[in-house]
């Protein structure tokens, strides 16, 4: 069985926010779209906003749906669903991330993404924002 994450294509101008998972955790050092997995009775829109209050202590709201993938880790069966996000306030905190970039999706092959992450960074390079 899939666990459900979401993850925040948080957009500013013509640039996207990638964030670096710390040293220590699960994928260190890899790039991700923020995010994290959708509680049991909670919708992705929720799940999306509260994540991003815990990791970032922003608020946001959340448009509309973009794309998926399905990967499987060693441990863990994911189902990772992108969002398009608007940054509504707030300044970004590292909670936990060690690092924030804002960049274009050009520039998104220059940087190492954790697994689960990089058919949506296909799909951003086939389809734009």
């Amino acid at each position: 069985m899939y666990i459900r994450v979401v993850a925040a294509i948080i957009k500013k101008n013509d640039k996207i926010l990638i964030a670096r998972r710390k040293k220590g955790t699960h994928l260190e050092f890899k790039w991700e779209y923020p995010g994290g997995k959708v509680e049991e009775n909670e919708n992705e829109k929720d799940a999306l906003k509260r994540e991003l209050l815990e990791e970032f202590e922003i608020f946001s709201e959340i448009d509309e749906y973009i794309t998926e993938s399905f990967h499987e880790y060693d441990e863990n069966k994911i189902n990772l669903r992108a969002y398009s996000v608007k940054h509504l306030s707030g300044n970004f905190k590292l909670n936990d991330h060690d690092k924030i970039e804002w960049i274009t999706v050009k520039e998104l092959l220059k940087y190492d993404f954790a697994p689960a992450d990089i058919p949506i960074n296909n799909y951003l390079i086939q389809n734009g924002l």
